[in-house]
Order: C-alpha cells, then structure tokens, then sequence
C-alpha cells in the first residue's frame, strides 16, 4: 500500500477531543501517533489532559516521576507564564520515548508529558483574562487562549508533520488554548446517550471561541494575531460491540442519531476490548505497532491502520 506524506513545512495540528471521558480519545491518540510514525511522518504528542493516561501509554510512572514530574512537563510551561510572565521555549519539554521508537524506522513519537497537578492551572490562567479597560481585556484574552498557538510556532520548521494533542474532556481555557492552536479536531464518541449526548453542544462550542477569538483579531491591530478556523474531521465512533460482523442495534441507532446532526462521520470505527487496551501502556507501546498474534489482535490492529489511512486522507484534503 502507498501512503501520502504531507509537506515536511506542513505542520498540522489535531485536537483529539469528547465532553465525555472514557470514550477512548487517549487510545486512538496514541495510536494514531504510533501508526503515522511508523509510516514515516514526525509526531509530538501533547498530554493535555490532568489524568495524564496518554503520558503513561508512552513512558512508565516511575520515569515519569524520576525524569520529567518537576520540570519537564506542560505544566511548568504554564507555571513559567503565570507566575513569571515569561516564555519557556516549548522545545525544551519534548521527550522522546524509547520503547515506541524502537522499531520505528523513518519517522518519529515525541511527547510533551501532562502532569496531574495541571487541573489547577486552569483556574490560574483565568486570573489573566481580566483588565481595567476593553483593550486590556482584549490583549489578555488573545495572549492566554493562544499560549499553545505561540508557543508551537517556535519550534523548528519541518521537525513535525502532525501535532495531536489529547485534551481533558471539557472546554476550560486549557481546551480552548488546544483549538485555537489546531487546525483541526477529531472527536471520539462511544454510541452511547451520554458519549454522543454533547457532540453538537461541543461544535457549537467551538464554533462560538472561533467567532469570538477572531473578533478580537479584527480589534488589533496586533499582527501578531491571525485568525482561526479549526475544522471538525468527523465522530470516530470507538468501543463498538460487535456482532456478526457489524455493531449491535443498541449502538446502531445512536450512531444513525449522530449521521442525522449532519456532522462529519469517519467511515472506519473502532471495536471494544477492554483487555488488549487496558494492557498495552504497560509495555510503552500502543496496540497497532505490538507484536502480536492471534485473530482479535489483527483485527484491532486492521482497524487503526485503516483509521490511520482515512486519517490521513481526511487532513491530507483539509
């Protein structure tokens, strides 16, 4: 099979991103991570979320503890900003993980590592937004939604093909710095009432921080700002029970209720199994690059290779 590589100055950015945990939005992040980098393309992986389970899908606890917990993390990137006002160059964060690289070939999985703490920066991030006068309030909220923006347009041109970027399941000021940063977002859903409940609670989110980040561009005359347009990809429909070879009932009728939203839908979905995902952060390798065998097995990892190409296909077009 023959596989599109983006242009090396063609930085996309991708939010992966649900209002409901546990849909598995840190599992298709790492595995799309792994699988574009075994095909060949440049990955950084950031950790957004406070649980940090796409950290811990790459490198153990205890590394995480010994070698990044105190200063290599997003959080002290954040820190750097809210208690000195000051820029810590992002590049200096990145890590990159042994295990996952070992036997990929031509690309690569870099990471930036949540840490658990992270939950309160957003409450100190908010502490920014306010000032004495419309034009302060302004300059604030477009300096503290686009941290993530700035700071990702310091790193080296070329270095990454794709940033995916695994956001806490809400829409605090973090998430926001996320999607203003992307180019695009993706959205994992479990066919359940509660997974598939906010997915057009969050387009229209979504839609309402570009509407209102871009006003506060054409306000400035700042060139410094530009404006934003990140684009759904589509509802990835994961943890499909299978039977006879398709999705059962129950699960196919909220997945026709989300079709009838006229949202963007990726064609490839991703089967259930608690087991062999529940497993795999274990040995710092994601599910599609282990090497396993057995029917099961192949099939999961059939379906985040197709996913990994649709993807592909999907951004290449964008």
């Amino acid at each position: 099979m023959t596989f599109r590589l983006v242009k090396q100055n063609n930085m996309q950015v991708v939010s992966i991103i649900n209002y409901k945990g546990g849909v598995g939005k840190t599992t298709i992040t790492a595995n799309l991570a792994a699988e574009l980098a075994f095909r060949g393309y440049n990955i950084l992986a950031i950790d957004l979320d406070p649980q940090a389970s796409l950290t811990f899908s790459f490198v153990s606890v205890d590394e995480w503890r010994e070698k990044y917990e105190k200063s290599v993390t997003i959080k002290n990137w954040y820190d750097a900003f809210i208690d000195e006002d000051s820029d810590l160059d992002l590049s200096s964060l990145i890590i990159r993980p042994q295990t996952v690289n070992r036997d990929i070939k031509k690309g690569k999985v870099d990471l930036i590592c949540s840490h658990l703490a992270l939950i309160n920066v957003d409450l100190e991030l908010a502490t920014r937004l306010s000032g004495a006068s419309q034009r302060q309030v302004r300059n604030n909220y477009l300096r503290v939604y686009s941290r993530l923006k700035q700071g990702l347009s310091t790193l080296e041109e070329g270095k990454y093909n794709f940033v995916l970027i695994d956001c806490p399941p809400n829409f605090n000021i973090v998430t926001k710095n996320a999607l203003v940063a992307s180019n695009s977002y993706l959205v994992p859903a479990k066919p359940d009432y509660l997974s598939t409940l906010g997915i057009e609670q969050l387009r229209r989110h979504v839609s309402e921080l570009v509407k209102d980040y871009n006003h506060y561009v054409d306000e400035t005359n700042n060139l410094q700002w530009e404006k934003i347009s990140p684009l759904m990809l589509g509802v990835l429909f994961t943890m499909i029970t299978i039977r006879n070879q398709s999705a059962i009932s129950a699960q196919k009728q909220y997945i026709e209720q989300v079709k009838g939203l006229n949202i963007p839908i990726i064609q490839t979905s991703i089967r259930e199994n608690n087991t062999i995902y529940a497993e795999a952060p274990e040995y710092g390798v994601p599910v599609v690059l282990q090497r396993v065998s057995g029917k099961t097995y192949k099939e999961i990892q059939d379906e985040l290779e197709k996913l990994t190409t649709e993807f592909l296909n999907i951004t290449n077009e964008k």
